[in-house]
């Protein structure tokens, strides 16, 4: 299991990912203004899923690697903090891309779909959990694959939280986005320093961790 303190910083800097305004939350906040609370909550649902299913293939992955080598562990924990600090630098030169688009009224069942669809064909996403969670794991604390489950448990419910209430105030934060285009305009700032601060963090907190 994870220490107090570690999952004190996990959930810190979940918290700060999960409330950067990024394609999953402009997805769902969309889908609700277009459709209502309903499909919202169920795009909600769907992207949760996915993200799931990337807790579960990083969780198993992670474990076979550490397996394998401790070497090859601490060089994808170095090479995340490399990824964690290029998201910076990315997010820094975008200068705010993210827009509101009205995607095309459905159905729940295919609001659901289609928003798990989105998330679980994104390689991106798994490339961001393997750069982000080993920052966290420390192969002498026990099983790895126990460590990122218990780990993803606490991103996918911090996670559900935030999009859901998200979710269920979409039209009023949609109305409020539209009103107010510096904010989106701006917010690569805000999402580059959280990604530049995670990478920091990381190689300040020693990096990888050495098995017995």
């Amino acid at each position: 299991m994870p220490s107090a303190p570690t999952l004190l910083a996990f959930s810190a800097a979940a918290t700060a990912l999960v409330l950067l305004p990024g394609p999953n939350l402009l997805y769902i906040v969309s889908r609700g203004i277009a459709q209502g609370r309903r499909a919202a909550l169920a795009s909600t649902l769907g992207v949760t899923c996915a993200t799931a299913a990337f807790v579960v293939l990083t969780a198993f992955g992670l474990t076979a690697l550490i397996s394998s080598s401790a070497l090859a562990f601490a060089v994808v924990k170095y090479a995340g903090v490399a990824y964690l600090v290029h998201l910076a630098i990315r997010e820094f030169r975008s200068h705010g891309r993210f827009r509101l688009e009205a995607p095309a009224p459905v159905s729940t069942r295919r609001a659901f779909g289609d928003a798990f669809l989105v998330g679980i064909t994104n390689p991106k996403v798994a490339l961001f959990f393997l750069a982000f969670f080993p920052q966290f794991v420390h192969a002498e604390a026990g099983s790895v694959a126990t460590q990122v489950l218990v780990l993803g448990a606490v991103f996918l419910a911090i996670g559900l939280t935030s999009d859901s209430a998200y979710a269920l105030a979409a039209g009023s934060i949609g109305t409020w986005l539209a009103r107010r285009p510096r904010v989106m305009g701006r917010s690569h700032y805000l999402s580059g320093g959280v990604y530049l601060a995670l990478g920091g963090a990381a190689l300040l907190t020693g990096g990888p961790q050495r098995t017995p």
